[in-house]
């Protein structure tokens, strides 16, 4: 998802059951297992408001059609999946009462009985099916319709049913697959995922503005969605799963700036802030005297250089062009002046938190900061054809907390090319996303909280021909044919051993410049207790009193 740990692994082929028992996701977990509160024994009101920051999601609340950090908190509290994520990444069946595999490419899902969606109506297989057949559909286009593309019947060329899905009975169904995807049943627990009511089907925009869902909290009313000022959520009281409320309901404000969200968790005002602004960066652990947290989180940060910018094509001017931006950015530097130590350097296009990373992958020399190379490669480019641009210019979201570092890198490039590079601010997120959307920006700040912890995570949604998060229209048929090879492997060695090589095709096109990895910088107000972050650097609100 759009600007996370874990231990063990289980695919398609190796599944042999995801029962009453929790079973361990691909990758390693952080350090300590995430930060939990200073604070003695659970404590707290059950009936206290939680209120935490936010910003406004760029689309209605379609689960199958949020794909960013701002829509996201909102639908994973309000919709429950088949599994769910611990803290450390470990699985936890939600919905879901059991998920066997008869083969590597077949699944059957048993879901428990009794479960109800907030206005009464019984959660059933059917509700999962023709969710994620709405999906897929070409016709609808939804972002996140490349979750169900290994599910047999997907097309991305034509509108088509996902006659993989086959209904048992009310409360089973089977999935099978096109070919084998060894993390799949890692993927059921993200948002793409989520069952929708029938009510959803009769007017889907409607609904997206008053979502209806299964998960621990529901909107507190019709039109407690106040757009551009906050979404106020309350406990759903019918909820039977691992992530029942402990709190009376979560407010989330959407801020301008996170400077503004930090002042109101100072003064009190706000309960648990999951971004700390840069102006804070080396005060706010003291500042907050136990009460903040920096533990790795899988999250990756990184240029795109879209490919409608003239001269940017991934031809060889443009690899020259992309390799010479790449080598001018001071990658150490930024992260230890403006970051403090909270963020590392890039080595690969994936998280170091995630089985089966590495700081070895072919081609990753061109993330050295070398100002001779640059340079000298920026001539090789302009020998084939002189830069005929104007300034380059690297878009981002104001109230994101990116300015700072945009700047440094924009000074970066511009001291080391001679040429004229600036930050582009957009006011807010969904802004800036629409306006990145429709090709009206050229260099752009992207990043990635992983969706579930796999590598494939962070490789296939975002530079895969088509994908839904692939938003710079990078294409490559060498990249593509080492993703569809590495995820069909059931072996893990053999399939991260051939996702790194699909790796050394990015280096190679550089469709984005990977700057570095994140850890999650958050903190929460005095009298907050049982505050801890997850593998994908959220809060878990439901855990929270005060």
């Amino acid at each position: 998802m759009e600007d996370t740990l874990k231990r063990n692994k289980i695919g398609v082929a190796g599944l042999a059951l995801l029962g009453a028992t929790s079973l361990v996701l691909a990758g390693c977990a952080s350090s300590g297992g995430g930060t939990g509160t200073e604070t003695e024994g659970t404590g707290g009101s059950t009936d206290a408001v939680i209120t935490t920051n936010g910003s406004e999601p760029q689309n209605p609340l379609i689960p199958t059609n949020t794909n960013e950090t701002g829509g996201g908190k909102v639908v994973d509290s309000i919709f429950a999946g088949l599994i769910s994520y611990e803290a450390d990444g470990s699985v936890v069946n939600d919905v879901a009462e059991e998920i066997t595999t008869d083969s590597p490419t077949q699944l059957t899902v048993k879901i428990r009985k009794g479960l109800t969606f907030t206005n009464g109506e019984e959660v059933t297989a059917d509700n999962f099916i023709k969710a994620w057949n709405y999906g897929a559909l070409l016709a609808n286009a939804q972002n996140a319709s490349y979750f169900f593309e290994d599910i047999e019947g997907f097309s991305y060329e034509k509108d088509s049913e996902l006659t993989g899905l086959k209904q048992v009975d009310d409360h089973t169904f089977t999935i099978t697959l096109n070919k084998p995807a060894s993390d799949f049943a890692q993927r059921l627990g993200y948002s793409a995922f989520y069952p929708l009511p029938d009510v959803a089907f009769e007017d889907m925009k409607a609904f997206g503005e008053n979502p209806i869902g299964n998960g621990p909290y529901k909107l507190a009313e019709e039109g407690a969605w106040q757009h551009d000022v906050r979404i106020d959520l309350v406990p759903n009281e019918d909820y039977d799963g691992p992530r029942k409320a402990k709190n009376g309901g979560l407010d989330i404000v959407f801020y301008a700036t996170q400077d503004a969200a930090y002042q109101d968790l100072q003064a009190g005002n706000l309960d648990v802030l999951d971004a700390i602004p840069d102006s804070a960066l080396e005060t706010y652990e003291s500042d907050l005297d136990g009460r903040a947290v920096n533990q790795p989180a899988a999250i990756f940060q990184s240029l795109t250089i879209p490919e409608w910018v003239d001269g940017f094509q991934t031809d060889e001017e443009g690899k020259l062009r992309r390799a010479a931006i790449s080598h001018a950015i001071n990658r150490d530097q930024i992260t230890d002046v403006i970051f403090k130590g909270t963020r590392t350097p890039a080595k690969d296009f994936t998280s170091p938190v995630i089985d089966g990373w590495s700081d070895s992958v072919p081609g990753n020399e061109v993330l050295e900061y070398d100002p001779e190379l640059a340079k000298e490669l920026w001539d090789q480019a302009n020998a084939i054809q002189p830069y005929s641009g104007e300034d380059f210019t690297i878009a981002y979201n104001a109230d994101g907390g990116h300015q700072t570092w945009v700047d440094a890198v924009a000074n970066s490039i511009s001291g080391t090319l001679g040429i004229t590079a600036v930050g582009q601010p957009f006011p807010d997120f969904a802004s800036y996303l629409d306006a990145r959307d429709n090709e009206k920006v050229n260099a752009f700040r992207s990043g990635w909280q992983a969706d579930y912890p796999g590598l494939y995570n962070f490789l296939g949604p975002l530079y895969a021909t088509g994908a839904g998060s692939n938003d710079g229209k990078y294409s490559d048929k060498a990249f593509d044919d080492l993703l569809a090879k590495g995820i069909s492997e059931t072996d893990e060695a053999a399939r991260n051993a051939t996702l790194l090589e699909a790796q050394s095709v990015l280096f190679e096109d550089l469709p984005a410049l990977p700057l570095w990895y994140s850890n999650v910088n958050g903190g929460w107000a005095d009298g907050v207790q049982n505050v801890e972050f997850g593998w994908n650097s959220v809060p878990l609100y439901y855990e929270i009193t005060k």
